[in-house]
């Protein structure tokens, strides 16, 4: 039998190339995107929900789209903002919503995914964070609460949940040549500011984090829970 994937926050570019990645496994695949999201980009034969991960009644209507094709086997939570503000020039309802749009709606996702998959005996959930959630960035303190967020609840989450079948993990990307990130890759003189900084002198590519899921979901030990994967050219572990 196919495994069933949903996918919160399809319409990303790391979601979509994950979504070719289970494609090419005859995986079924349910996906939620935002009201105002182009889901054009996205291959036949995946189920699409219109509807926002932070309100639970389309979250939960995603799930339920899901299960019309038997248990689900994974989830993955893609949604993302990046807000490069220091917190003097940031008024608190753009705190509140970079708060909402990354760690509410993965909590969300963590109890209603995780309801339904411990219901049909368990599965991998898997998380996206950033290297901001663990590495101390100028003007990053609202995506670094967010992100640092969704850190440690993957870690008391895999706890919670390792004896009711459920391995959830995250991975924390550095900067990754995406749609999201073109605002702060406007310019070369940007892009090479931004390399500077990074071990390996170079950007993550979107693949190398869609494959690093892909492996979370379908290739990993069952052992492998509660973890952070890196996938920031060492930014957050060496200095050269």
């Amino acid at each position: 039998m196919a495994s069933n994937f949903l996918i919160i926050g399809g319409n990303s570019d790391i979601a979509s190339v994950l979504i070719d990645y289970l494609l090419q496994q005859d995986a079924q695949i349910t996906v939620l995107v935002r009201q105002n999201g182009d889901s054009s980009t996205l291959s036949s034969g995946v189920n699409i929900i219109v509807g926002d991960a932070t309100q639970e009644d389309d979250l939960q209507k995603a799930i339920d789209k899901a299960l019309e094709n038997g248990k689900i086997d994974g989830i993955v939570h893609c949604v993302g903002s990046i807000v490069i503000r220091p917190p003097h020039a940031m008024k608190k309802d753009a705190f509140e919503e970079v708060i909402l749009t990354n760690l509410t709606s993965a909590f969300l996702t963590l109890s209603l995914g995780g309801k339904s998959m411990i219901r049909n005996g368990g599965g991998r959930m898997v998380f996206c964070s950033s290297v901001a959630g663990s590495l101390g960035l100028v003007n990053h303190e609202a995506i670094s609460a967010a992100k640092g967020g969704v850190e440690s609840m993957v870690r008391s989450a895999a706890a919670t949940y390792a004896q009711r079948g459920l391995r959830i993990n995250a991975v924390a990307p550095g900067l990754t040549d995406t749609k999201m990130a073109s605002k702060i890759l406007a310019s070369e003189s940007m892009r090479d500011a931004a390399q500077d900084k990074i071990p390996l002198r170079r950007l993550n590519q979107k693949q190398e984090v869609a494959q690093t899921i892909h492996w979370l979901l379908t290739g990993a030990p069952d052992n492998f829970t509660g973890q952070v994967l890196h996938l920031d050219g060492g930014m957050s572990k060496i200095l050269v």
